[in-house]
């Protein structure tokens, strides 16, 4: 009975906890990443419009 890394990620308990985790993780960055990434669109936006009132 050959068993494979891919069978054993799909069909053991560890492999099944593992695709969660990695799951979860890769999840928890691309949250980070969209967060951080409008953060700093937001400040820009609101530095610029400072720099703009300030200028008048």
């Amino acid at each position: 009975m050959e068993n494979t890394p891919l069978q054993a990620l799909f069909t053991t308990d560890i492999g099944l906890l593992s695709l969660f985790t990695i799951c979860f993780i890769l999840g928890m960055a691309l949250y980070i990443f969209f967060y951080v990434r409008r953060k700093v669109t937001e400040d820009t936006a609101a530095h610029r419009k400072d720099l703009a009132t300030k200028r008048q």
